[in-house]
């Protein structure tokens, strides 16, 4: 079977249409088609942690190089590259033909290129699960742009998911404010533009790859070569590029580094697209949310950080939003029904309490 694969206005990757051909069973070009569908979800889903638990790793361990904080825009301008020269590689092996207009790639590359970027300089100023906490809540700048642009109607169900995902942000943004020394507001400006950027990249992307059928090789290609162009003329004017440059040669291992960081992510978004055309949108945002939660507990294990139970509070706010979310997202769930039958449940058990008891 081959997928097509788009972003929806959720922010999650939902496929289009199925032709049977064995291509979309790949995962990192290796044929997994004569396996089981649990099979198939088992050893997707274990790649998608293989290499994306090492990349928070990697994300953390490179901010915290002395002296890196400042040059996160640089991180993300040498994370360009390397994704260019991986899906350039690619591309050749399969011969991959531009379909997509030049034009639609230089607006993909700028609204990509804002959300890597204002994420990875967020890191200059927030706790690593501060941020990814908050790019766990994808769904609230989703919403508000479907409603200020499509006048779009959200069912309760995705309010009321949004609304947890508020009171958990909020109390995790206060905990890191109080327990933090090094917070600053900056950062919070910049990881909610990266949140921005990503629900502006769902809604263009779904439009180009509906109407174009573009494989994924030429869509890394193109998008991160222009988004590296972009960077690099930004970084020369700037003077940003030299001093980040400078600092690198002077810590080589910064490079290292970058490089392993770059490939893990890559693969990684390989193995979630194949999570994808094997099991659908709803089962692969389920395992990359359970991903962040075990990268969160690992950053806190792995790296010396303030911790206060407000964490763990307000995490289990944002969880609870993110798991109404998913589930809103079945056809069968009904809301209203579900707190009809919550509430008999507790009327039974009171009347049972009531009751006397026979022996």
């Amino acid at each position: 079977m081959e997928a097509k694969i788009y972003i929806n206005d959720s922010g999650n990757a939902e496929s289009l249409s199925y032709k049977k051909e064995e291509s979309s069973r790949k995962l990192l070009w290796v044929d997994i088609g004569h396996f089981s569908e649990l099979w198939q979800f088992l050893i997707c889903s274990f790649v998608v942690f293989i290499f994306f638990i090492p990349y928070g790793y990697l994300q953390e361990a490179i901010f915290a190089i002395k002296g890196f904080k400042p040059f996160g825009w640089y991180l993300t301008l040498v994370q360009f590259f390397n994704y260019a020269i991986f899906g350039l590689i690619e591309s050749q092996f399969k011969r991959t033909q531009r379909r997509i207009p030049l034009v639609l790639y230089l607006l993909l590359g700028l609204i990509l290129l804002g959300s890597m970027g204002f994420s990875n300089a967020s890191l200059g100023y927030l706790n690593y699960p501060t941020q990814v906490i908050f790019k766990c809540c994808k769904l609230i700048p989703v919403m508000i742009g479907g409603i200020l642009v499509q006048q779009k109607v959200y069912k309760v169900i995705d309010i009321v998911a949004a609304s947890c995902m508020c009171a958990g942000l909020i109390l995790f943004t206060l905990a890191d404010n109080k327990v933090s020394p090094d917070f600053n507001l900056i950062g919070i400006i910049l990881i909610s533009s990266a949140l921005f950027c990503d629900a502006l990249i769902g809604n263009f992307q779904e439009k180009m790859m509906k109407k174009h059928n573009a494989s994924n090789a030429e869509i890394v290609l193109y998008s991160y070569l222009i988004g590296f162009v972009y960077l690099l003329f930004i970084l020369l004017v700037s003077g940003q590029l030299r001093d980040g440059t400078e600092f690198c040669i002077q810590n080589p291992v910064t490079y290292i580094y970058i490089f392993f960081f770059s490939l893990s992510g890559f693969f990684g978004v390989q193995a979630v697209l194949a999570l994808i055309r094997t099991c659908g949108a709803l089962v692969a945002v389920t395992v990359t949310t359970c991903r962040k939660a075990v990268t969160i507990v690992i950053s806190f294990l792995l790296f010396s950080k303030p911790f206060t139970f407000q964490y763990v509070w307000a995490g289990s706010l944002i969880v609870l939003g993110i798991y109404l979310n998913v589930l809103g997202k079945t056809n069968h769930f009904d809301l209203k029904m579900f707190f009809m039958n919550s509430s008999k449940i507790f009327e039974n058990v009171r009347k049972r309490r009531k009751s006397p008891m026979i022996v």
